[in-house]
C-alpha cells in the first residue's frame, strides 16, 4: 500500500495545483463532504496503521454500496465501507486513463482523530468541477462542487500564495524524484571484474581501500541525481527533514542505513561520500534523527521509539569515534578537517598545514557540543520509559559541559575560541614556536557554536529523578564547568533551563554581526563569510608565504576542493536552517523580552522567534517571484523568468550568490535546498 500511495503522491506533487488544508496530526488519504449535514469529514491514517473517519460533529458509519459511484476516466473518488466501532474499511480507486489502482485497508482497532477540517475532495478530469460524497447507512449522498480541483494532500498551508504553493510542491517532488539505486562494493572495486585484466596494483592502496566492509546496494536520496549521483552523509541528514513530512518511514530508513554494519566503519565512522569515505562530515545525524522522530510523532500521534532506540545505540558508536579520533589531545577541543565547509578557511583543513602545526576548530568543537545535546535530548526521551537511559543522559550532559568549558578556556593559558576584543568565535592556529594565533575570519565557523543550544523543561527533569540529582550535584560542586554554560542557575520562560555555549552577552554580540547587512545578512539569507572581508581581506603571514581570505559572493576563486564549491560568501541553506532552529530554541528560553535589532542599525527590534522567521522568509524569497515577476535564483536566464513554458519551473541550486540570490553550483540540488518546503510550511512567505 505504501508504494502505491507514494506513487500517487508523487503524481499529485508533480501535476497537481490548487489550495491545500492546514497540517493535521493525521496522514491524509482523502476527505469528504456531507451534503445532508454540512459536516466536514476526513478519512486518514492514525498512528501509521489505524483508519478513522472524523468530523467536527462526531464519527460516521458509511455504506460500501454507492449507486452510480463509477467515476469518469481521470477522476479519483473515495468509497468508504461500513464502520466497525468507528474504524473503517476503505478502498481508494484512482483512475488514470484505462488503468485502475486499488488500495484497500482492513478494519482495525485503535484511536481516531476528531477535529474540524476544511472541505477537500478528489479531483475530477472534468474541468471546473470535482465530486465529493459521504455515504450513510441509508444510502450515499454525492454533491458536485464548482471550482478548482483540490488535491488529497494537507501538507501545504492554505494561506500560501499560488506561487509559494508551486515552489513547495516542486521541492517535495524533487526530493522524491532524487531517489536512486546506488551499488558500490569496495572489495569488488579493488579486486577488479572477473574475467578481465587485473587493475593496477596502485588501486589496492588507493581511495577507500580501508573500507573493505562497505557493501552499498540500496535506494538512497541523492544530493543531485544529475551532477552528484552518489550519497553524501551530511547532505542526506538534511534531506530527511522535508522527506519526513511526506514519507517519514523512508526518512527513518535513510538515517538508519548510514549506520548499518555494511555502511558504518567498524571503528564507528560514518561514510562521507564515494570519492573519500574517510573524509569527515559535520556530525548532524543525531540532530536529523531527533527531528525526524518529532516530525513523525506529530504526523502520526505516536513516537517511533523502536527507531529512536536503534539509532541511538548506533550513534553512540559514532560519537565515541569522534571523541577518540578528533580530539587529539583529549581536551574536548575538536578538529575534523574541512567539515563540509570546503574552502572557508585560509588552508585546506583536511590536509597537513603548509606552515606546520594544527588548527583548533571553532566549528568542529561547536558541532560536537551540538552532537552532545542532540544525544542528551534523545536519551531523555527514551528515559521516560526506561530509567537506564538516565545515566546515559547524564553522560552526554556532562560531556557538553566539558566542551563548553574548553571552548572558553583551552589549555593551561586559559585562552579560548571566544575573542573578547571582537566578540566573536574564531579558529585557533597552533604554529610551532608561535603559540596560539586567533584566525580573525568572520565566517560561518564563528556562527556554528550557536547550534549548540537546548532547553530543559522542568516537568521533564522532574520525571527523571536520577538525572535531576546528578545535574543538581554538578551545579553545586562543579562551578568551574557549569559557569561556562549559559543560564544553568537562572530559569527562563516556563522555569526552563538553558544549555548553550553562548551566554546572553555572547549571543547578542554574535547576532550584531550576523544581522548586519554589511556583514552576514543578505536579502536572501545569511552569508557563509562576512561581506566585511570584501574591503578587508584576512591575511596571514607564515613560513615566508602570505595566505588570504576575501569575500567572494559567487563561484570560488580558488582551486581548493576542485573550485566547484564556495563557502567564502554565498548563502547555503543547511547551515541557515540550523541557525533558524537555534534562534527558535533561544526564544523558547528567553521569551518575548529578549530583543535584538534586525537588521543591525535599522532601529527595528525583534524577538528571536521573529528574527528566525525573517531569515526564513529571506531564504524562501530566493525562489518566489518578486514584484516584477522575477525569481532571484534564476538571475538573467530569460527562459526561466519569462518563457511561458518554463517560467513556473523552479530549480533548487546547491548554493546562492551572497548579494543577489543567483543560484550557483549544481542546479537540481533539491536535496538540502529542499528544506525550502519546511521553511515555507513553518514561517510562510
Amino acid at each position: 500500500m505504501k508504494k502505491v500511495l507514494g506513487i500517487a503522491m508523487l503524481m499529485f506533487l508533480v501535476a497537481g495545483a490548487g489550495a491545500f488544508a492546514a497540517t493535521t496530526a493525521v496522514d491524509t488519504v482523502g476527505t469528504v463532504f456531507s451534503a445532508a449535514t454540512g459536516n466536514i469529514a476526513l478519512l486518514g491514517l492514525v498512528g501509521g496503521d489505524k483508519v478513522a473517519l472524523a468530523t467536527n460533529g462526531g464519527n460516521y458509519g458509511v455504506d460500501t454500496t454507492v449507486a452510480g459511484a463509477e467515476p469518469k476516466v481521470g477522476a479519483s473518488i473515495v468509497n468508504q465501507a461500513e464502520a466497525d466501532g468507528g474504524y473503517l474499511q476503505y478502498t481508494l480507486f484512482n483512475y488514470s486513463g484505462t488503468q485502475k489502482i486499488t488500495v484497500q485497508k482492513s478494519a482495525g482497532q485503535g484511536s481516531y482523530f476528531d477535529g474540524s477540517l476544511e472541505v477537500k475532495a478528489a479531483a475530477c478530469a472534468e474541468a471546473g468541477s470535482y465530486a465529493t460524497g459521504l455515504g450513510t447507512s441509508s444510502g450515499a449522498v454525492y454533491k458536485a462542487i464548482s471550482g478548482t480541483p483540490q488535491n488529497l494532500i494537507t501538507l501545504i498551508p492554505a494561506d500560501l500564495s499560488a506561487d509559494a504553493r508551486n515552489v513547495m510542491r516542486q521541492a517535495f517532488a524533487g526530493l522524491l524524484w532524487s531517489k536512486q539505486f546506488y551499488h558500490y562494493v569496495v572489495r569488488d572495486w579493488l579486486n577488479g571484474d572477473p574475467g578481465h585484466p587485473a587493475p593496477p596494483a596502485s588501486r589496492l592502496k588507493g581511495r577507500n581501500h580501508d573500507w573493505l566492509h562497505l557493501y552499498n546496494a540500496d535506494i538512497i536520496s541523492m544530493p543531485d541525481k544529475w551532477e552528484y549521483p552518489w550519497y553524501a552523509a551530511w547532505d542526506l541528514a538534511f534531506h530527511t527533514i522535508p522527506l519526513a513530512m511526506v514519507d517519514s518511514d523512508f526518512a527513518k530508513d535513510q538515517l538508519m542505513l548510514m549506520l548499518r554494519e555494511w555502511y558504518m566503519h567498524p571503528n564507528g565512522q560514518i561514510p562521507a561520500y564515494e570519492w573519500a569515505f574517510g573524509d569527515v562530515n559535520p556530525p548532524v545525524h543525531a540532530w536529523a534523527a531527533w527531528r525526524v522522530y518529532k516530525i513523525d510523532k506529530r504526523r502520526t500521534g505516536v513516537g517511533d521509539r523502536v527507531f529512536l532506540q536503534r539509532i541511538f545505540h548506533k550513534l553512540m558508536l559514532n560519537f565515541t569515534w569522534w571523541v577518540n579520533r578528533k580530539d587529539a589531545e583529549g581536551r574536548n577541543v575538536f578538529q575534523g578537517g574541512f567539515l563540509g565547509l570546503d574552502n572557508i578557511g585560509v588552508f585546506d583543513r583536511s590536509a597537513p598545514l603548509p606552515t606546520g602545526g594544527y588548527i583548533e576548530q571553532a566549528d568542529g568543537t561547536g558541532w560536537m557540543a551540538m552532537y552532545s545535546l542532540n544525544l542528551l535530548a534523545i536519551a531523555m526521551e527514551l528515559a521516560k520509559d526506561d530509567v537506564s537511559y538516565e545515566d546515559v543522559a547524564s553522560k552526554f550532559w556532562e560531556h557538553f559541559l566539558h566542551i563548553a568549558n574548553a571552548m572558553n578556556h583551552m589549555g593551561k593559558d586559559g585562552v579560548g575560541m571566544w575573542d573578547e576584543r571582537d566578540g566573536f568565535f574564531y579558529d585557533m592556529l597552533h604554529l610551532p614556536g608561535h603559540g596560539l594565533i586567533p584566525m580573525r575570519i568572520r565566517s560561518m565557523v564563528g556562527l556554528i557554536p550557536l547550534f549548540a543550544v537546548e532547553t530543559l523543561d522542568p516537568d521533564v527533569i522532574a520525571k527523571l529523578r536520577g538525572f535531576e540529582r546528578r545535574m543538581a550535584w554538578f551545579i553545586d560542586n562543579r562551578k568551574d564547568l557549569t559557569a561556562n554554560v549559559a543560564s544553568m542557575n537562572a530559569h527562563g520562560v516556563g522555569q526552563r533551563r538553558l544549555l548553550s555555549i553562548a551566554g546572553e552577552e555572547q549571543l547578542r554580540s554574535v547576532l550584531r554581526y550576523m544581522l548586519d547587512e554589511n556583514e552576514f545578512l543578505s536579502d536572501y539569507g545569511v552569508r557563509a563569510l562576512s561581506r566585511f572581508h570584501k574591503d578587508n581581506p584576512y591575511r596571514l603571514e607564515a613560513g615566508g608565504h602570505q595566505y588570504t581570505v576575501s569575500y567572494e559572493p559567487a563561484e570560488s576563486g580558488t582551486g581548493i576542493f576542485g573550485g566547484n564549491s564556495n563557502w567564502r560568501g554565498p548563502v547555503w541553506f543547511p547551515v541557515n536552517y540550523l541557525l533558524i532552529e537555534s534562534l527558535q530554541k533561544f526564544h523558547h528560553y528567553y521569551g518575548e523580552q529578549f530583543q535584538v535589532e534586525c537588521p543591525t542599525g535599522s532601529g527595528v527590534f525583534m524577538n528571536l522567534w521573529q528574527v528566525a522567521a525573517e531569515i526564513s522568509r529571506r531564504l524562501t524569497r530566493t525562489f518566489l517571484r518578486d514584484n516584477e515577476g522575477r525569481r532571484a535564483a534564476h538571475g538573467d536566464a530569460w527562459q526561466y523568468q519569462s518563457d511561458p513554458h518554463w517560467k513556473d519551473l523552479v530549480l533548487f541550486y546547491e548554493y546562492f550568490h551572497g548579494d543577489n540570490g543567483l543560484g550557483l553550483g549544481a542546479n537540481h540540488q533539491t536535496g538540502w535546498t529542499g528544506l525550502t518546503a519546511k521553511l515555507l510550511q513553518q514561517s510562510g512567505e
